[in-house]
């Protein structure tokens, strides 16, 4: 088991049916160019937790800056493969990001999760993450 940050091509496209559990909506052939874009235009790192060459758990993550919460961590995507989960691996990753989080001079961490992901509200709660403020949306 080996946790990296995501850079190359190959690396990329291995997680792409991983993060499509969350995700659904992804097109495998157009994931390459949406992460490359997201790194170019949004600063979006991707960080993956590989076994036996398989990605079995990814976070995807920005540095950010914002009037109310000043310099930040913002985790777009957390997942762990759905027959991987409790072992640990999701642990990793938030040790990872909270090292990031120090190493950025960052005042916190932020992300948004769907009301109906109780197993990972549980996991966030835990890691001493708050829930501070309701998310709303409106699509077109």
């Amino acid at each position: 088991m080996k946790l990296i940050e995501v850079e190359t091509d190959e690396e990329i496209n291995a997680t792409c049916s991983l993060m499509k559990q969350l995700r659904p909506h992804l097109i495998e052939e157009t994931y390459l160019k949406t992460i490359r874009q997201l790194q170019d235009e949004h600063g979006y790192r991707l960080i993956a937790i590989f076994e036996d060459g398989k990605a079995k758990a990814a976070a995807g993550f920005r540095i950010c800056s914002s009037l109310a919460w000043g310099k930040y961590l913002y985790v777009d995507d957390l997942i762990t493969d759905e027959q991987n989960r409790s072992r640990g691996f999701a642990k990793l990753l938030f040790d990872w990001l909270d090292e990031e989080v120090k190493k950025n001079e960052c005042a916190g961490i932020h992300l948004d999760s769907g009301v109906h992901r109780h197993d990972a509200h549980r996991f966030y709660l835990n890691r001493k993450l708050k829930i501070t403020c309701h998310h709303f949306e409106k699509t077109y």
